[in-house]
């Protein structure tokens, strides 16, 4: 579809009518507890990527790409402490140039700041993104411990992408949800995948 950037994994794409459009700023929650990293790496491959840690250091980011047998790009890969994370980030993403990714993994530091601070922040972001026709992701991560915050993540963003992951019959099920795409539509049921060593559909059954 004309207008729509790919995401990097072929079924999301094909789902979405093309992928994403241009500018759009996507949430991506994922249990810390899960494979979900595989469809993180994925999403740089298409475009040239800033990889903008808040946690792990740079060189552990690097390694784990150079470790995944998954397809992904060669993102430049930057920490951001935790002093003012939100300035640094705002810094980092604002050199990123045309049609670039923008990936922070994972948010949640940025949301334990002021709310008006980090509406500002995400306000700026949006319009960066939109302004170079790229996209940038918000790895979120969905434990018992959110943050205050995170509901203002999931209603400024454009897209929310959420990975369920359950143990069923000693297997393993994870499934991806698009619960919200502004100005597009949302997907009707979830994509079942399989997570192993790369980002693929399991056909092994059907969705209850």
């Amino acid at each position: 579809m004309a207008g729509r950037l790919s995401t990097g994994i072929d079924v999301l794409d094909r789902e979405l009518g093309g992928g994403v459009p241009a500018g759009t700023v996507v949430a991506y929650e994922a249990p810390p507890a899960s494979q979900g990293e595989l469809l993180l790496y994925e999403l740089t491959r298409p475009r040239p990527t800033l990889y903008l840690t808040t946690d792990r250091t740079e060189q552990a980011v690097r390694d784990a790409f150079e470790e995944t047998t998954a397809p992904t790009g060669d993102p430049q890969v930057g920490y951001i402490p935790g002093a003012d994370s939100l300035e640094n980030a705002r810094r980092a993403f604002r050199s990123v140039p045309e049609e670039s990714t923008v990936v922070i993994d994972p948010v949640d530091s940025l949301e334990r700041a002021d709310r008006s601070r980090y509406e500002n922040f995400l306000n700026e972001l949006g319009n960066h993104m939109r302004n170079v026709g790229g996209v940038a992701v918000l790895h979120c991560l969905d434990t018992d411990h959110t943050t205050d915050l995170r509901g203002t993540t999931q209603h400024m963003v454009d897209v929310v992408f959420r990975l369920e992951v359950e143990e069923a019959g000693g297997e393993i099920e994870s499934k991806l949800s698009v619960p919200k795409f502004r100005g597009g539509a949302s997907l009707d049921s979830p994509i079942k995948l399989n997570l192993r060593e790369r980002v693929q559909v399991d056909t092994s059954r059907d969705i209850a």
